[in-house]
């Protein structure tokens, strides 16, 4: 499948709303945490857009890690399901759902 990262890890979140993907990002030459929960992605080191329907992690972004999580998100209490996944390790589990 061609589409966009971003496009591609919020599809799997709508066919998985049991899971949370944290997601560690290079944007811009800066780090960034995201999370992506039913579709929707927010930053949590940036702000994000007022527009839940723009997608908060840019083509160009390169992905250094992956976690699943446990929904719902809860920072002290995080319940992994997998952790560190490369982006290419986290194609194989989109291609397990369709996306």
């Amino acid at each position: 499948m061609n589409h966009p990262i971003a496009f591609r890890l919020e599809q799997y979140t709508l066919k998985r709303p049991q899971e949370v993907l944290l997601v560690t990002a290079e944007i811009a030459g800066e780090l960034d945490e995201l999370v992506i929960f039913k579709g929707f992605s927010s930053s949590l080191v940036r702000s994000t857009a007022f527009d839940p329907d723009v997608p908060m992690l840019p083509d160009e972004a390169k992905i250094v890690a992956i976690d699943r999580l446990v929904a719902p998100y809860q920072p002290n209490n995080i319940r992994y399901l997998q952790q560190g996944l490369t982006w290419e390790e986290m194609q194989k589990v989109l291609e397990e759902v369709g996306v």
